[in-house]
């Protein structure tokens, strides 16, 4: 039986026996400025730095393939699959709807590389051709899903496919999220590469991600997105920054940039907290009266984008 690292059962501790606040305040004593409709912010030790609403039932999109990365990552290290191992794409995968790398029916391709395409271009035809390979068929890679969430505690979550494309009985929370991306780096530090990689190749052409996140001085060092129409801009988070290790869960934003803000201006209120970082003083006007920040144009949430979660 694998141990449990320090942070996990910390985390594990909390979410159980201490509810999170409905809200915190920022260092300025006024509400942080979200478009989020769920956030939850969790330090080293798993303790809460920011909540809003966040056991809040939410269609969690492409952040279900946290789950598929954690049973895929588990295989590896018992020894159940090799990182080369050839996975034969069925026809059921090469048909799975868009986000893509494009995969065709009967043609082999490294489980790494479709590792790379469920965590750096959130493929969904990649996570349906592991699922497969690893559970045999994807049904019975879902009954391990949901296992294995039980295994975690993730007592609010509940997979209906690999992928994170829609489902009506497909929900989590930012509680379950945030534990599910805590034990996942905990206990397969390998999937970190994975979640940190910005490119990867696949039959020559270059597939890439532009995070603003990772080029920020903020520590972000392992991220996934996730979007669908009914869930928003979803992220997963993981920031290192003075030793100290930050879970995020983004849940919800009305557009990609506004869910990237939210994330920034979530990390930079627990580098606040937790002394890392000086808050600084609000503006003041000529009276020395404390000044708001000039409103910025309303940004809707994108209906343009595909169903297809990202």
């Amino acid at each position: 039986m694998r141990a449990i690292p320090a942070l996990a059962l910390s985390a594990a501790c909390w979410l159980v026996a201490a509810p999170a606040p409905a809200q915190t305040t920022s260092p300025n004593s006024r509400p942080l400025a979200l478009s989020a409709e769920s956030v939850l912010l969790l330090d080293t030790q798993g303790r809460v730095l920011y909540a809003k609403k966040p056991a809040e039932d939410h269609a969690p999109a492409s952040l279900v393939k946290l789950m598929t990365l954690y049973l895929a990552c588990e295989a590896l290290e018992a020894g159940r699959a090799q990182w080369e191992d050839p996975v034969l794409v069925s026809h059921r995968a090469a048909l799975t709807p868009r986000y893509r790398m494009g995969l065709k029916t009967g043609e082999t391709a490294p489980l790494r590389t479709l590792l790379e395409g469920v965590a750096i271009a959130s493929a969904n035809d990649a996570a349906t051709a592991v699922a497969e390979h690893l559970g045999g068929t994807e049904d019975a890679f879902v009954a391990a899903m949901n296992a294995k969430g039980e295994e975690l505690g993730l007592t609010h979550t509940h997979f209906s496919n690999p992928h994170g494309l829609p489902d009506p009985a497909q929900r989590s929370t930012a509680e379950d999220m945030a534990r599910l991306t805590q034990r996942l780096l905990e206990d397969y530090p390998s999937s970190r590469p994975l979640l940190g990689g910005a490119t990867f190749v696949y039959r020559g052409r270059v597939y890439s991600r532009r995070i603003p996140l990772f080029q920020d001085p903020g520590g972000v060092q392992a991220l996934k997105t996730g979007f669908t129409r009914e869930a928003g801009y979803n992220l997963a988070i993981s920031a290192w920054k003075s030793g100290q290790h930050f879970v995020l869960i983004v849940l919800g934003s009305r557009t990609r940039s506004l869910s990237f803000r939210d994330a920034k201006t979530v990390l930079r209120y627990g580098f606040y907290e937790t002394g890392l970082e000086v808050a600084p003083p609000p503006p003041t006007g000529r009276r020395g009266k404390p000044t708001l920040p000039p409103r910025r144009p309303s940004e809707r949430r994108s209906r343009a984008g595909l169903p297809g979660a990202g």
